[in-house]
């Protein structure tokens, strides 16, 4: 292998690394995404059971509950 075919082969070796580099880096993006999702949907079920909590006490305070 003469010296521009190994320049060749390192540069294609580096670009390979750099791409699963960049996919990996994706990838946790999207768990972090993910994560983040659902840790949202999980304090807006938690936000809404205690807004229901507080609609039902104020009910049962004031005779309104059925």
């Amino acid at each position: 292998m003469d010296n521009s075919q190994s320049m060749s082969y390192q540069a294609g070796q580096a670009k390979g690394q750099t791409k699963e580099k960049g996919n990996q880096m994706m990838d946790k993006a999207s768990n972090a995404a993910q994560s983040c999702k659902e840790s949202m949907q999980e304090a807006g079920q938690q936000a809404k059971a205690k807004a229901q909590d507080a609609a039902d006490a104020v009910k049962d305070a004031t005779g309104m509950r059925k």
